[in-house]
């Protein structure tokens, strides 16, 4: 008597963006390989650098069949790179779709664990909580698992991207977005921020997990790493002050807002805007913190009267 044949296992497309990540991306591609009950194909796009990652990254795709490397191109930012991937990869043949960092460890289930919630709650896209940890073996729990609310999309991510997972009717649908906007998209900074507004705006039912699915590795090269110093809130507060933050908020808004959004879509924030921000902090922010810091910067802005 013949045993059943098991059922395929998922296949999900990694894409993963790489600048000078010699000394962390071995860990991070060898987790991803280690993947429990998926079938995995791993898309790594390198932003042209002074180290040695094409180099690794041209022995992995030789030595691993499901590896492929795009050809490197000049990007200026993990956003063009992951936005560069979304673009150019082929994911008309696979059932998810996850973003990757360089540096980061996943976890053994952190797909099976993923495509497992996105069964249970019926939804087309996830994220969760990471553990952050630093060299001097540190480590912090990053909890962005709060409920969503109202308008938070267009003001925050659902967490680092390197969490992030979709499912291919999703992953489609935001591809197709990417490359009818390509210009304009390039000044987007942040791709999960943005993929994270896109969804929710457009209807799409997203997940945040409370249990981590990575290692969210710190160091000094990071682009945005864990908000959890002094000096990264200050760094934060700076780019705020200087208008980078507000500049996003209202780019975001003008690409995926519609109808429903807020009064953001103007390149000139004005008192009257700072005023319905600070009025709907509630809503703009999940978490608690997040929200009493939210109003004091509208407030400030409002006094201001500008975000520059």
């Amino acid at each position: 008597m013949s045993l059943p044949t098991p059922p395929p296992k998922p296949r999900v497309s990694i894409l993963l963006a790489s600048y000078n990540g010699e000394c962390w991306i071995d860990e991070q591609v060898q987790s991803i390989l280690e993947q429990q009950d998926v079938d995995i194909s791993l898309y790594i796009s390198i932003d042209e650098g002074t180290d040695k990652t094409q180099e690794l990254c041209e022995t992995y795709a030789t030595k691993y069949p499901n590896i492929t490397l795009l050809p490197p191109g000049r990007f200026g930012s993990a956003g063009r790179n992951f936005f560069r991937l979304l673009r150019d990869v082929n994911l008309t043949e696979t059932d998810y779709v996850a973003f990757a960092d360089q540096d980061d460890i996943w976890l053994p289930d952190k797909l099976k664990r993923s495509i497992e919630k996105l069964t249970e709650h019926h939804a087309s896209a996830y994220s969760s909580n990471v553990l952050a940890f630093w060299p001097n073996g540190r480590n912090k729990l990053i909890n962005k698992a709060q409920p969503q609310v109202r308008w938070d999309h267009f003001f925050e991510a659902a967490g680092p991207g390197c969490s992030y997972v979709f499912c291919q009717k999703f992953a489609l649908a935001l591809q197709t977005f990417v490359r009818d906007h390509w210009h304009k998209i390039q000044s987007v900074a942040l791709h999960d921020w943005f993929t994270y507004a896109y969804a929710r705006q457009t209807g799409w039912t997203w997940f945040i997990d409370h249990r981590p699915s990575l290692l969210y590795r710190q160091h000094e090269k990071n682009d945005f790493g864990a908000n959890t110093t002094w000096r990264s809130i200050f760094a934060r507060l700076t780019r705020v002050r200087k208008g980078w933050w507000f500049d996003q908020i209202t780019l975001i808004t003008e690409l995926v807002g519609g109808e429903s959004a807020p009064p953001l879509n103007s390149k000139n924030l004005g008192r009257r805007q700072f005023a319905w921000m600070f009025n709907n902090a509630n809503q703009c922010r999940r978490r608690r913190r997040d929200q009493l810091l939210f109003a004091a910067l509208c407030a400030a802005a409002w006094l201001i009267g500008s975000s520059k």
